[in-house]
């Protein structure tokens, strides 16, 4: 029997984290707090902030300011970012895979990386690969897989070393209702077992399925950070996401030629 995960108090805490390319700053001056054992939906449009933010918090990128905590640590301290390493879990949004790779091969790298006893590895990469249902193409290789089969290989290596907390960006786009649904439990099985997930979603139906807190950043800046439950006590889901976004249901484009009627 797996034994419980047991994190501290709070698995992501941010202040002022800023992240500017030159005079645009992506991230301006926020202030996360990501409680351990819980299922965290960060949201927000195209261009918001969510992909580098996700970076700044897993050692991908330098924030140009402010301090990260991640598992009580300082992933910007080189004497404690790979501890860190260890214990996280990510699907980035480009999802990095070795293309010329098979999954067994994939992830048995990853495995001998994070230094797993090579037993141990074998019976869970053979158990993610049938959970997964990527056993049937064994020797077909990361590049030839479909976009969905990606996705799902990627989730497989991050879950693979039995992180504390998981990073993941935007894992159900692309992805067919069969794996999505299986997905879903698998995640909610890692939060029940007190494990911390920090996802990245534009479909707000499966952040209100899933998660327990929401975020909500928009321009670079975090507009909105509660429990889902205290959201829904005050409308939708969906109704604070585009109140927050500054969306006015008037102000929905139209197209004239569109709606003109059709005459014989």
């Amino acid at each position: 029997m797996t034994e419980p995960i047991q994190p501290p108090t709070a698995a992501v805490t941010t202040e002022k984290l800023t992240r500017c390319f030159g005079a645009q700053c992506a991230v301006d001056n926020v202030d996360l707090r990501v409680e351990a054992g819980t299922f965290y939906g960060f949201l927000g449009p195209n261009g918001a902030g969510k992909s580098t933010t996700i970076k700044m918090l897993t050692g991908l990128l330098q924030p140009s300011s402010g301090s990260i905590r991640v598992l009580g640590k300082n992933p910007l301290d080189p004497s404690e970012a790979i501890e860190i390493k260890r214990q996280i879990g990510v699907v980035p949004d480009n999802l990095a895979l070795f293309e010329y790779l098979t999954a067994v091969d994939y992830l048995t790298f990853i495995g001998r990386v994070f230094h797993l006893e090579r037993q141990t590895l074998r019976e869970r990469i053979r158990e993610l690969l049938e959970l997964m249902q990527l056993d049937r193409e064994l020797s077909k290789l990361a590049k030839d897989y479909s976009h969905g089969m990606r996705k799902k290989l990627a989730l497989a290596a991050a879950l693979l070393p039995n992180p504390k907390l998981l990073f993941l960006d935007e894992p159900f786009e692309g992805v067919d209702v069969v794996a999505s649904t299986m997905i879903r439990g698998l995640l909610q099985g890692f939060v029940e077992r007190g494990g911390t997930v920090f996802l990245t979603s534009h479909i707000l139906e499966i952040v209100e399925r899933l998660c327990t807190h929401v975020g909500i950043i928009a321009g670079g800046k975090l507009v909105e950070q509660t429990s889902l439950a205290e959201m829904r006590a005050g409308g939708t889901l969906e109704g604070r996401f585009l109140e927050k976004l500054g969306f006015q249901p008037e102000s929905t484009a139209r197209l004239n030629w569109l709606e003109a009627t059709t005459r014989p």
